[in-house]
């Protein structure tokens, strides 16, 4: 620790956080730093590098900063286990700790043993907590087998976390979409968008195995005093069956629809829906509210962009068949598909393939709140990676490919700043949108993992690193643009709360800036727009 605090005196700046993020990587020395490092020492190395300004920083109930770095918004945080485990722990270290204080974030761990040691107590806590933050992310988790809960010595058969989620936040979309990175050619070369029904169908399904004899479908409505009614009757002649039953609601269909259709809107893409409804009648009701909510409040908006040239300007249906053979075929993108559970489930599989793998697509649930705002939680759409994780434990070296955990991670974090306005929704878009930056460049450069360029790629902590480095760079940037546009001193704290209050409500995509017609809007709105030849400077 002396020693460590005689080098530190001796470094410039940016090279003593670079020490203390290798060492802080490192198990080993990660204790021994926060335990005997002076706290002066480790804020004033971190200092030039942590993202903030000084120039007038807006907060309200909450600060927005703690001492040398920006306060993260509260999010909810689903650890898992294995590789993924260990590689986020290093990325939330070397790329989110430098620059945020994130004592906001609410942790859960989902590993079996603390689901079996808790009863599962903590799998409904976390439930509870990511209604009331709204925003999640969460790593991937097992669901044990009956040979892995053997294996692992848990005491009961645990059950998947996902429908539990999906049931308790009203879980409206699974949307996995394809991830693009400048300079490496994928599957698609433009976006590809899917969503699918977050619930009903096959997953909820009750059966029993039966032998000859008569099945009857009931339904009984419910509150009312009327003779059940017949949903199916049918007679079984085989000597062995199995007899299904399950439904899919469709009260949140319209809430899928809107948002199917105001995604493939906003990355400009034809929208298509995906049924087998020529033979599964069942499925009718699906598409024909997909197909009232797109005429009525999508179709105009979607001739005028002229994304619907190669639909005969309609929204066009697919039978998953063909929607099956169209992935394979359609390999430009530039299209998005809406389905059932299970057929989503199916076809976004396929998608991965296409794209690459799956580190290349994302994965989030979309939910929806008492209060009507959106729960979102976001995962990569990979497991936790066994394999490598072995490796690991055997002092092997490893090549973990980040990027849809990353993913994970940037979309919890800015859902977290759009769901709380006081925080400054700008500096966090620009972070993100920094480290994505990163990423996408390393990934493609010479040091990428290896399941990109070969066994001369990199391990896993030298990518991390690799990013890191890149990540503080893109930072200074930001640090010196805010700098610039730091507000007028004139303002008061209380001035500058309700400018950025207002800013949020006019970026209505919350990529933290204005385009053009979100200019044009603030303008009429705030009642300024009969004035704009007075502050227009003549050429």
């Amino acid at each position: 620790a002396s020693y460590l605090k005689l080098v530190l005196q001796k470094l410039n700046k940016r090279e003593g956080v670079m020490l203390l993020r290798t060492l802080v990587s490192q198990t080993n020395y990660k204790n021994l730093i926060y335990k005997n490092v002076n706290k002066s020492i480790l804020n004033f190395n971190f200092s030039k590098t942590s993202f903030r300004y000084d120039a007038g920083a807006a907060s309200d109930s909450d600060s927005d900063y703690e001492g040398e770095n920006m306060i993260a918004p509260p999010m909810v945080v689903i650890t898992g286990e294995e590789m993924t485990r260990y590689a986020t722990q290093l990325m939330i270290d070397s790329w989110i700790k430098p620059y945020f204080n994130t004592e906001k974030w609410v942790t859960y761990d989902l590993s079996c043993k603390n689901r079996d040691e808790t009863n599962d107590q903590v799998l409904v806590d976390a439930v509870l907590a990511g209604k009331q933050i709204g925003s999640i992310f969460k790593e991937p988790t097992i669901t044990p087998t009956a040979v892995q809960q053997e294996e692992m010595g848990l005491s009961q058969p645990l059950p998947s976390p996902n429908g539990i989620m999906r049931r308790e936040w009203k879980g409206i979309a699974i949307s996995r979409d394809t991830i693009h990175i400048k300079g490496l050619k994928l599957g698609f070369k433009k976006p590809v968008l899917f969503d699918r029904h977050a619930v009903g169908g096959e997953y909820g399904a009750g059966f029993g195995q039966v032998g000859k004899g008569n099945v009857e479908t009931l339904f009984y409505p419910e509150g009312e005093d009327k003779e059940p009614i017949v949903i199916d009757k049918r007679t079984l002649v085989d000597d062995s069956n199995v007899v299904v039953t399950y439904h899919n609601p469709l009260d949140n269909v319209e809430d899928l629809a809107h948002h199917f259709f105001s995604r493939c809107l906003d990355k400009k893409v034809t929208p298509f829906v995906v049924t087998k409804k020529t033979v599964f009648k069942w499925q009718e009701p699906f598409w024909q509210t997909m197909k009232d909510v797109f005429d009525t409040h999508y179709k105009k908006r979607f001739q005028v962009q002229g994304l619907l040239h190669s639909t005969n300007n309609e929204l066009q249906h697919l039978i998953s068949d063909a929607a099956t053979m169209s992935i394979i075929r359609w390999t430009d993108g530039g299209f998005g598909f809406v389905s059932h559970n299970y057929d989503g489930d199916m076809l976004t599989d396929e998608i991965s393939s296409v794209h690459r793998s799956p580190g290349f697509i994302t994965s989030n649930l979309i939910g929806k709140n008492d209060d009507g705002s959106y729960i979102k939680e976001f995962e990569a759409s990979h497991g936790t990676v066994a394999d490598m994780w072995h490796d690991h434990l055997q002092g092997k070296e490893t090549s973990f490919n980040p990027l849809g955990i990353a993913e994970a991670l940037i979309g919890a974090m800015r859902h977290a700043v759009i769901l709380r306005p006081h925080y400054d929704t700008s500096k966090i878009f620009k972070f993100t949108k920094s480290l994505r930056n990163s990423m996408h460049a390393v990934m493609s450069s010479k040091k990428a993992t290896r399941d990109m360029v070969g066994p001369s790629g990199a391990t896993t902590e030298q990518f991390i690193e690799a990013v890191s480095e890149m990540l503080s760079k893109e930072v200074d940037i930001i640090i010196k643009e805010f700098q610039e546009l730091a507000p007028s001193p004139d303002l008061k704290q209380e001035d500058i709360i309700q400018i950025r209050r207002l800013f949020n409500q006019f970026d209505s995509d919350k990529n933290g800036s204005l385009d053009f017609n979100e200019f044009v809007s603030a303008l009429s709105k705030i009642g300024v727009s009969n004035r704009i030849k007075s502050f227009v400077k003549k050429d």
